[in-house]
């Protein structure tokens, strides 16, 4: 399968473009600084450019059969919302389905699971504006019309992929650690491409 992966080379990303390439798939890495990959393999193509750039964006998406988003802007916002509205035009136009986006847990109706921490410090104080540029993110993933699958991670961690985490999970489940691997993100994002269980869903992750 032909994939493209926006924010290639961020912490999910560089996980997720490694992990596609040995199970065979074909990918293109799109991101501003596409070299910082610093990984050759015959299947990879690596593409500089800006997702805020809608040409850029256009002319990346045609010829893949699926598309997912990993974007990261920091604790700042205004890149992860304007940057998939661009993906979904450039899936529209060249009629590309499936997209894959990862959001955070704490978006939509999965608020309910986070402590006081994460909703009054952090996703209310610290990181707002991240985490309104996830929710506009998700609100365009939905309207879009295409086969979306949006991912809510909980907080991210260096370790391993253990394939050992709870997904799809209802808001008044209890005994989550609110932490997850990259890899394990990484991984679970990549199966969602071609498992359709949780289309037009939006699966949470935790251990």
């Amino acid at each position: 399968m032909k994939l493209i992966v926006f924010g290639a080379t961020g912490s999910v990303g560089r996980k997720l473009v490694e992990q596609a390439l040995d199970q065979g798939h074909q990918v293109t890495a799109f991101a501003r600084r596409a070299a910082a990959l610093e990984l050759a393999h015959p299947h990879l193509t690596p593409v500089a450019g800006d997702v805020l750039d809608r040409a850029a964006v256009m002319d990346a998406v045609k010829g893949h059969d699926a598309v997912v988003v990993a974007l990261g802007a920091g604790h700042k916002g205004g890149v992860r919302a304007p940057g998939t509205r661009h993906v979904i035009a450039a899936m529209q136009h060249h009629r590309v389905r499936r997209l894959v986006c990862q959001s955070t847990l704490g978006a939509g109706d999965s608020r309910p699971l986070l402590t006081f921490f994460w909703k009054r410090i952090m996703f209310g104080l610290l990181l707002r504006a991240a985490y309104a540029d996830h929710q506009a993110q998700e609100a365009l993933v939905r309207d879009s019309g295409l086969d979306w699958v949006i991912v809510r991670p909980a907080a991210f961690t260096d370790g391993p992929a253990t394939g050992a985490y709870r997904h799809g999970f209802l808001p008044t489940a209890k005994d989550l650690t609110l932490k997850i691997s990259r890899a394990d993100v990484a991984g679970f994002l990549l199966r969602q491409v071609t498992d359709d269980r949780y289309l037009h869903q939006t699966p949470g992750l935790s251990y």
